[in-house]
Formats: C-alpha cells, sequence, structure tokens
C-alpha cells in the first residue's frame, strides 16, 4: 500500500505540472500560443524532480542534513554579498541580475557539497547524548581483533589500571564473527574464545564499553580502518599487534601495547640473583635446560640436560630483551658459587 500511494502521489505531481504547464505555456511564450511547449517543459522537470526524489533515499540521512545545511547557509551568505555587490553604482540593471545569479549559483554549489562531505563525518550519536544531557567519553580506546582474542584486556579491566572508554567498532566484531563461524577448529576456537572476552569485559562495573557502528567502505583492511577511526575520535588503540602497532604510530595514532605493558610490569632480575626454576626441555646448546618463569619469561640455565623434569637453584648470569621478550641466563647455583670461590682466591 506504501508503494501504491507514492505512485499515485508522483502520477498526481505530474499532472498537476502538466496542466500548470498548459495554462503558462499560453501567455508567456514570444506572446503566442504555445501551451505544448508549456506542457513539456512542465512535464520533463516534474520527472526530474522525482528522479532526484528517488536518487535522495539512496543518501544517508546525514548526509542530506549536511547539504541542506550547507545550502541555506551558502543562500545567506550570498544574499548579503549580492546586496553589497548592487550598492555599486556600476553594477545593476541586467548585468546585476546575472552576476547576483552568478553569485547565488557558486555559493549554492559549494554550500551543498562542502555540507554533504561534512555531513557524512558527523556522529549524530554525540548529538543525541547532547539532548539526553550525557557527556563526551573521556579517554576513549579502540580495541582490535587480536587483543580481544588475547585475552589479557579484560585482567587488565578488572585490576582498575584501565580508564576510559573501550570502544569495540562494529567491523571489528564481524571480523570476530567470520573468525568464530570459520571451518577451521584452531580459528574457530579462538574467534569464540574473543566473544567470551567482550562478554566478560562487558560484565565489568568499572568499564564503560561501546559499540560503535561507524565504518569505512572505502577502506578494506581492518587496521586501516581502526587507523583512520582512532583519528577522527581522537583515541587510542589497544592492540598486541606489531606491525599494527608500527603504522599507527607512524599515522600519529597513539597506541597503548599490551605486550610492552607485561613486559614493562615484570620484576627486575639482576646478576647474581638466586632463583629456583623448573627445567622442562633440552635448550639448544649442548647441555643446557630451558625453564620459564610464572610470567613466561625464559630461563636457560647452563649444564642443567641432566636435571630435566627436576627443579634446580640457579644464579643470573645475563639479562637479555629482545623484540619476543625476555630471556634470562643462568647457571647451577653449586657451580656459580663455586667459580666466584675461585675468582676471589686469584684476586687476594
Amino acid at each position: 500500500m506504501r508503494f501504491i500511494g507514492i505512485g499515485f502521489l508522483r502520477l498526481a505531481f505530474i499532472l498537476l505540472a502538466t496542466f500548470l504547464g498548459y495554462h503558462l505555456g499560453i501567455p508567456q511564450v514570444a506572446n503566442e500560443e504555445f501551451p505544448w511547449l508549456g506542457m513539456a517543459i512542465a512535464i520533463t522537470l516534474a520527472v526530474s524532480i522525482i528522479a532526484i526524489e528517488r536518487a535522495a533515499r539512496e543518501i544517508p540521512p546525514k548526509v542530506l542534513l549536511g547539504g541542506l545545511l550547507g545550502l541555506i547557509v551558502s543562500l545567506l551568505l550570498g544574499h548579503l554579498l549580492t546586496m553589497s555587490l548592487l550598492s555599486i553604482p556600476l553594477i545593476g540593471g541586467l548585468e546585476g541580475f546575472a552576476l547576483r545569479g552568478l553569485v547565488h549559483a557558486a555559493l549554492a554549489y559549494i554550500g551543498v557539497v562542502l555540507g554533504a562531505r561534512k555531513g557524512a563525518e558527523f556522529d549524530l550519536n554525540e548529538y543525541k547524548k547532547l539532548f539526553k544531557g550525557e557527556t563526551k567519553e573521556e579517554n576513549p580506546k579502540l580495541l582490535d581483533t587480536s587483543v580481544i582474542i588475547d585475552g589479557r584486556v579484560a585482567d587488565i579491566c578488572e585490576t582498575g589500571f584501565l580508564e576510559g572508554t573501550l570502544i569495540i567498532p562494529q567491523f571489528v566484531l564481524r571480523e570476530l564473527q567470520q573468525i568464530a563461524d570459520s571451518s577451521d577448529p584452531i580459528k574457530r576456537n579462538r574467534g569464540r574464545r574473543g566473544l567470551d572476552i567482550l562478554q566478560r569485559i562487558q560484565r565489568g562495573v568499572d568499564v564503560h564499553v561501546k559499540i560503535f557502528d561507524q565504518d569505512f567502505p572505502k577502506i578494506r583492511d581492518v587496521d586501516s580502518k581502526l587507523v583512520a577511526l582512532g583519528k577522527q575520535l581522537g583515541a587510542k588503540i589497544l592492540t598486541n599487534d606489531f606491525n599494527l602497532n608500527k603504522v599507527a604510530e607512524l599515522q600519529g595514532v597513539p597506541v597503548l601495547n599490551v605486550n610492552q605493558l607485561a613486559n614493562a610490569v615484570r620484576p627486575v632480575v639482576l646478576p647474581g640473583e638466586l632463583m629456583n626454576v623448573h627445567i622442562l626441555k633440552e635448550g639448544k646448546e649442548y647441555g643446557q635446560g630451558v625453564a620459564y618463569l610464572d610470567d613466561g619469561t625464559m630461563v636457560v640455565v647452563d649444564s642443567a640436560r641432566k636435571y630435566v623434569g627436576r627443579n634446580v637453584d640457579v644464579a643470573v648470569t645475563s639479562v637479555l630483551q629482545t623484540t619476543a621478550g625476555r630471556m634470562i641466563f643462568t647457571r647451577l647455583k653449586d657451580d656459580f658459587e663455586r667459580e666466584e670461590s675461585l675468582e676471589s682466591k686469584v684476586g687476594r
């Protein structure tokens, strides 16, 4: 019924335009009766208006609003400008009328184009919040797919160290859903874990989570979309992706890297410090054993191959910080103390 009503309305509009064009064509065209020419012009204008109306239905509301506001502002400016120009004695008559029409047309074009383009960048949700008395989110942070699947961000939120609003773009949710629906069982489990982590974050009482609907259709890569959204909102990107970290920094978008945070809060280990570790496997070099601390730091122990599966006391000899993380090199406590004793005797 809705489409039938619109069809009748359009038909009535064309008939009315034809009727008016017929009567306006009689006295207006060269003082002779040319009603059919008036009808043709009216029908052409009516069909053109209907075509514009149909095309406008595909335009987003905020683009239409921006174009309309741009047109109104430009027409007001054009009126003020032409009034000033026509006050000049040398400009008047037909030349003044043509100049006024040219100024209005140029400003109207500029106003509509700029208004429509800027309108596409408006976030109508922010204006709704102003009417509701809500304030803009402070310290917004964008979550990427990798950091959600990683899961440590939920632990950070629960500790209360992460403040502000966590923004989850709709395109990140779609990527998570695609991973969760993958035929690969490993990817499917990762995607489902990411969705579970999001639910856990949303249930937190100290963190405000917002799902953001804006997308960038011309940008296909999710990381590039995150960088573009970070620029637009002035938000930081929360990630553990090394490549995204570098790309965002190059484009001036601040990044919070969970891996860097984990490295920063690891306890400091100094040479000569004693610790007890569990040797899990053999090392790459002959005779070495490998252990891990609770935070995942690799501990390489010299001459500990025969202690695989056992706990041993070791002494730290050096610490190496790499892009992959931190490595601690140690020796067995007895060997270390024996060497220290020999060095002290030689020193005497």
